[in-house]
């Protein structure tokens, strides 16, 4: 079973899942890079462009889940590099450092719980992050152009795509087509038609809506709500 809450880490949410219970568990797309503990492993899960399906390993898994564009000045590592990967912490950072905090978050009785404390101990070392950065997610998930967007940044498109690249693992367009099934997929899940879904999370049409959920997941919309 799935269960997430509010991090305090400023942005951030932690989960955890328990054993599988058949099948297998399909990660989309959300803008967002995640700190995992696998195991007794730290990984890192870089940013989606498509559904990442996760295995049936027994035993917990837990992560916090970074806000987007945030992760890459914690852990040091462009987001592009990572881009649908999933990597060992230890492939990142020092062994003797990842090894310390895998014992810190191992000690902890539950998984999620010791994950947390090692991301606020990342976080407290690491350089605030930028606002620029948050502007332009806030910008995007409401629906504005990317161009409209890099005028009001001051950025121009070139300089834009390269920051977006670092912070995101992919451009402004890419993110906001992430951003945009996102917000569908809250609507829809609420119980918003489809149609109503399609026009209120900025798509063309019901057709558009369609076609982007089932490139960016894998399924139709139906299949993916079903329980």
């Amino acid at each position: 079973m799935y269960a997430e809450r509010v991090s305090l880490l400023a942005g951030a949410v932690v989960w955890r899942v328990g054993p599988p219970r058949g099948g297998q568990g399909r990660v989309l797309p959300d803008g967002c890079m995640d700190l995992l503990w696998d195991d007794g492993a730290l990984l890192v899960a870089g940013p989606d462009t498509r559904a990442h399906l996760t295995g049936d390993a027994p035993g917990v898994r837990a992560g916090v889940r970074f806000a987007p564009g945030t992760a890459p000045g914690l852990l040091g590592v462009p987001a592009h590099e990572l881009r649908d990967r999933r990597v060992a912490l230890a492939d990142l950072w020092p062994a003797t450092a990842v090894r310390r905090l895998a014992a810190e978050a191992a000690a902890a009785r539950d998984p999620a719980d010791g994950l947390e404390a090692v991301a606020l101990r990342i976080a407290a070392d690491a350089p605030a992050p930028d606002p620029l950065l948050t502007r332009l997610v806030g910008a995007l998930d409401a629906g504005r152009p990317v161009a409209a967007t890099a005028d009001e940044l001051g950025l121009g498109a070139r300089q834009l795509h390269r920051r977006s690249l670092a912070a995101f693992g992919y451009g402004p367009k890419t993110l906001g087509r992430v951003l945009r099934l996102q917000r569908a997929l809250r609507l829809a899940r609420a119980g918003t038609p489809f149609a109503r879904t399609a026009a209120e999370s900025g798509f063309a049409d019901q057709a558009h809506l369609a076609r982007d959920v089932r490139e960016l997941t894998g399924l139709p919309l139906r299949d993916l709500l079903a329980p």
